[in-house]
């Protein structure tokens, strides 16, 4: 910020020795650092403070951009009526899966070769019924 060196910094202590004295230094030192925490703290207050806003500004950009693209996404889209994700989990939750037929002359099974064709269990020889 003020680019000040040691040369700067050496010549305005030694003019501060000589202007108030070396008995005084020490309470001038402290009020000058309780000047420069006011200073610190209220440009950081500052610095918050207009940090704040230009995130507010920027959400409502991104708020405004969202609102469009949703109202093209629904303009290209009307006939779809959208749910909730939570909701459409529920659904197809519910709704019972329903296994696809297998193509023809796709093996879907190792075991379907062991398996008899009026649909025994697989493993088991034709004609016996399973004991149990």
């Amino acid at each position: 910020m003020f680019d000040i060196g040691a040369t700067e910094l050496l010549v305005i202590a030694i003019v501060a020795i000589i202007v108030i004295g070396p008995k005084d230094m020490p309470l001038a030192l402290r009020t000058a650092g309780r000047w420069i925490g006011k200073i610190r703290r209220v440009s950081a207050h500052f610095r918050t403070g207009i940090d704040a806003m230009v995130r507010e500004a920027e959400m409502e950009d991104m708020e405004k951009k969202w609102r469009e693209q949703n109202a093209r996404i629904m303009a290209r889209h009307p006939e779809q009526e959208m749910e909730p994700l939570d909701q459409r989990e529920t659904a197809a939750e519910s709704r019972p899966r329903q296994a696809e037929p297998p193509e023809e002359g796709a093996k879907t099974d190792a075991n379907d070769e062991q398996s008899g064709a009026n649909g025994d269990q697989p493993g088991l020889p034709l004609g016996k019924p399973p004991a149990g």
